[in-house]
């Protein structure tokens, strides 16, 4: 009668084989818990001046991760830059516009000197959002084009059958531009959403 025994050498190199891929496995089990935590993920999407935002976007009933995600493409949370064009601070203002919502709005004359300041741009900022979501039917890729290209601009593609308003149809857009940021507020809108909203205490 033949009896299969194995080898100690086989045997020993098949508990070596085990260890390894027990290890191998443990290692992607990590990697994923660490890929799935909100901490590496807030490293990964920081977000400044959140009290700031998050108050504005209470006070003018104004989605905050759309405010966060229109900083991040505008200035990327840069609160000194001055755009070429003129625009100013973390939401890029121009002048002419905050000259205008601070009118509007009531703010306090002395706003124009401090656009620069998280405080005051981010207001004024959220105030000029949450007039596009009235002009525009509390349609957020309208808003989002009109920060970008001008309200003007999307009323008359709206009223010209040019672009529908809604996103998948944002192709239609005549400017390159606009149709680029409108994909890219969208992107960091829901990555901030995912990220922050245990930060987030709705009204």
């Amino acid at each position: 009668m033949k009896v299969n025994a194995e080898k100690p050498g086989n045997k020993e190199r098949s508990m070596k084989r085990f260890t390894r891929k027990r290890l191998f496995f443990i290692v992607l089990l990590v990697i994923f818990l660490l890929l799935d935590s909100r901490v590496i993920w807030k490293a990964m999407y920081p977000v400044y001046f959140k009290q700031q935002i998050f108050s504005s976007a209470s006070r003018y009933h104004v989605d905050p991760y759309l405010v966060m995600a229109i900083i991040q493409i505008e200035s990327k949370f840069d609160q000194r830059r001055v755009s070429r064009k003129g625009a100013v601070g973390l939401m890029q203002l121009m002048p002419s516009t905050a000259k205008w919502v601070i009118k509007q709005a009531n703010f306090s004359s002395m706003a124009e000197e401090y656009l620069d300041e998280p405080d005051t741009n981010i207001s004024i900022g959220t105030w000029y959002i949450s007039y596009l979501y009235d002009m525009f039917d509390r349609n957020s890729y309208a808003v989002i084009a009109a920060y970008n290209a001008g309200p003007g601009n999307v009323k008359r593609w709206i009223a010209q059958g040019v672009w529908d308003g809604r996103g998948d149809t944002i192709s239609n857009i005549p400017f390159g531009e606009t149709r680029h940021y409108i994909q890219r507020v969208e992107y960091y809108k829901e990555r901030y959403s995912k990220i922050y909203q245990d930060e987030y205490n709705k009204p």
